[in-house]
């Protein structure tokens, strides 16, 4: 039991699941996550000193770090994140304070649901009021991903912190990657429920192939550059990248080919969305994974598993998998008076083909940053 009364402000911020447009937001690609119910509680309070103290409510690490020293702290496993936002912070031409946090997220970690983004956004929150500062959620979300970034080693696009600092309950995000542009669709499922289910196979982006796509992508935008009036992939259209495919090696033009043509289906989903459709939305979901697993190639046994198990399943209107790839969570659309029988017998196969026990999470779509004083 977390005695608030010892801590002088209550922090929190959202996972978020990504509906649709996946590994586009680092490629200047739309996006449409929505922030989830599920949070990273950061309390805080000034300590007068020159340390930032940090402690866990599900683990017994307490680490110190010192603020006059915080790029010293990048190898620390439990720690890093708060480190990295503390040193952005402060490299950014903000103050930093000695304070004390304690940390209770309830983001499953390495489940695609972006916990790391809502564990720094709710930390830089909590910096910022500590400080003085009335935080501002667009600002806590770049210097976020500047962290993973740059601290964390994971070079992500902008996606995962925008929506877990600025979400809003009900609503979707149609969110511009290259310009922050953002619009606000609600989430009207009719007769229809999501789903997130999750594999609960570990993972790591630092140690999968994420760098590695982006890599491939940035090649793939080196060489369009040279043919096109393009600023970033998400610019190329279908018919151009047929064009000029020849110039480009088959890995390199089937990572472009995905997000070109995610890219085209973000704007399809926003649309059926908006009128209702939520049969082709969900024939648009299972588009998405496809072409993730087969040319994007960062879905893995386990998220196919589950994929393919739903959409055997006579109520799913479709699924696919949300997140980085290589383990985390699908996402399924299924009819809402068949939800409990479709989650027992995907379950039940996903473990009899894996052998790993999936975890099904009933979540909403809540809102982003919020922050109080206690």
């Amino acid at each position: 039991m977390i005695n608030t009364k010892e801590y002088r402000f209550e922090v929190s911020a959202a996972g978020r699941v990504n509906l649709i447009g996946e590994h586009v937001d680092y490629c200047g690609g739309q996006v449409l996550p929505c922030a989830l119910s599920l949070k990273c509680t950061v309390y805080a309070r000034p300590n007068g000193t020159d340390y930032i103290n940090l402690a866990w409510t599900d683990l017994p690490d307490q680490i110190s770090l010192d603020i006059r020293n915080l790029n010293g702290y990048r190898a620390l496993k439990h720690a890093k994140y708060q480190a990295g936002c503390a040193y952005l912070w402060q490299t950014s031409g903000h103050e930093v304070k000695g304070c004390d946090l304690l940390i209770d997220c309830k983001v499953p970690f390495g489940s695609g649901l972006s916990s790391s983004a809502a564990i720094e956004v709710s930390t830089l929150a909590a910096y910022a009021l500590v400080a003085g500062e009335r935080p501002d959620p667009v600002e806590i979300a770049k210097i976020a991903q500047r962290a993973e970034q740059e601290y964390a080693g994971v070079n992500c696009g902008i996606m995962d912190q925008y929506a877990s600092a600025c979400g809003k309950a009900g609503q979707a995000m149609l969110l511009n990657c290259k310009t922050l542009a953002c619009q606000y669709i609600p989430v009207q499922t009719g007769e229809y429920s999501l789903v997130i289910i999750n594999t609960n196979k570990p993972h790591s982006l630092v140690e999968s192939k994420y760098n590695e796509r982006r890599q491939e992508t940035e090649f793939a935008l080196s060489v369009l550059k040279r043919k096109l009036p393009i600023d970033c992939l998400a610019d190329v259209r279908p018919f151009e990248l047929l064009e000029y495919r020849g110039g480009l090696p088959l890995t390199i033009y089937r990572r472009a080919k995905h997000v070109v043509d995610e890219c085209y289906r973000v704007q399809s989903a926003t649309a059926v969305m908006q009128k209702g459709d939520m049969k082709r939305f969900g024939e648009l979901l299972t588009e998405s994974h496809r072409s993730l697993a087969e040319l994007y190639e960062v879905t893995g046994k386990e998220l196919d598993s589950l994929a393919h198990a739903a959409w055997d399943h006579y109520a799913c209107a479709g699924a696919r998998m949300t997140g980085a790839g290589f383990g985390g969570c699908t996402v399924n659309l299924v009819k809402t008076d068949a939800v409990e029988d479709f989650k027992q017998k995907v379950c039940r196969r996903y473990k009899q083909e894996t052998g790993y026990d999936a975890t099904c999470y009933d979540v909403e779509i809540g809102d982003g940053l919020k922050y109080l004083e206690l």
